[in-house]
């Protein structure tokens, strides 16, 4: 198995837009499709959202939820969790080996949790 999309929800579709384009600058993922209410970037083999929720309830973001992304090398990891700290995220674990993994965790604007592994 492997992860095929994530969704995330935002109670700030203008703001979480620009967070997620610059913070996928350089990397495969490209904005690939738009609704009034979900933004997809996308790549081979995974497709990323950020959505206002469907049931028109602000957005929360889950107490223990994160999700992963295997961003390839160390170095990787450590330009984005910069750029994501940059544009305006928050640090909930510098880069560093974490069991068999090099990660680091940072939470969006929305305070969505998110790890990037290599």
């Amino acid at each position: 198995m492997k992860l095929d999309y994530c969704v995330l929800g935002t109670n700030n579709m203008q703001q979480a837009i620009e967070f997620y384009d610059a913070l996928f600058e350089g990397t495969a993922l490209t904005q690939a499709f738009k609704t009034d209410r979900m933004n997809y970037w996308q790549c081979e083999s995974f497709a990323f959202a950020i959505a206002i929720p469907f049931d028109g309830l602000p957005a929360t973001n889950g107490n223990g939820t994160m999700f992963g992304i295997n961003v390839g090398s160390e170095e990787e990891v450590n330009r984005l969790y910069e750029q994501a700290i940059k544009l305006g995220g928050s640090c909930e674990g510098e880069p560093g080996v974490r069991g068999p993994k090099y990660s680091a965790y940072i939470r969006d604007l929305d305070r969505n949790k998110i790890v990037f592994s290599a």
